[in-house]
């Protein structure tokens, strides 16, 4: 866990309220990390957070001011930590669309060296807690996606919608089928779900 605000030397607080004065309506902090003092000689120490809604970055001007980016949860692909003796590097990787978008092309990488270890380790943890959320949530998403270009299921022995009866045209219960041990194979769906799905596909012909 961080350290508390008492603790901290005055920059430090400083850059905290102002990452706290970034916050919108209902976001809490999480948890930030701030560059150690041996890696930080020759400029301001570079401060990061963790809130309930997404990442963020503030890098603080030497003579004032700061500027400040961030990554949504949603967007993020990938998290790295790399820890020595009394300092940490955190990697992330993120996508440059978001939106549930798992097809993005350009990833954004961003690197935060000689991060305190403490406060690299607990950002890192929250970052895969989050990560592994949007994962999920991905993976529902391209399972119902996938289960509605199924068709859903036969009614009274005929297909949903027509083409299947065309020459050389695949029938719509092997479609189905294939369908079915495409997102088996893919993970998406598990063994067990797969045997339904093929039983009620066997049971409609």
């Amino acid at each position: 866990m961080t350290e508390p605000v008492a603790a901290l030397d005055t920059g430090l607080s400083a850059a905290l309220a102002t990452l706290k004065g970034l916050l919108t309506a209902g976001e809490t902090l999480e948890a930030w990390a701030a560059q150690h003092r041996l890696y930080a000689l020759a400029h301001r120490r570079v401060c990061i957070a963790a809130t309930s809604g997404r990442f963020i970055s503030l890098n603080r001007r030497l003579f004032g001011g700061y500027e400040s980016a961030d990554i949504r949860w949603q967007d993020l692909k990938e998290t790295r930590i790399s820890a020595g003796i009394i300092a940490a590097d955190l990697t992330l990787v993120a996508q440059d669309r978001s939106d549930l978008n798992i097809g993005a092309e350009v990833n954004r990488i961003w690197v935060f060296n000689g991060l305190e270890k403490d406060q690299a380790q607990g950002m890192y943890r929250i970052c895969q807690q989050h990560d592994q959320i949007w994962r999920e949530k991905r993976r529902v998403r391209e399972l119902e996606e996938l289960r509605a270009k199924s068709g859903g299921m036969q009614i009274g022995g005929q297909a949903a919608y027509g083409g299947a009866d065309a020459p050389g045209a695949e029938s719509e219960p092997v479609r189905r089928l294939r369908q079915a041990r495409e997102m088996l194979e893919a993970k998406l769906i598990s063994d067990s779900e797969f045997e339904s799905i093929k039983a009620k596909i066997v049971s409609s012909l």
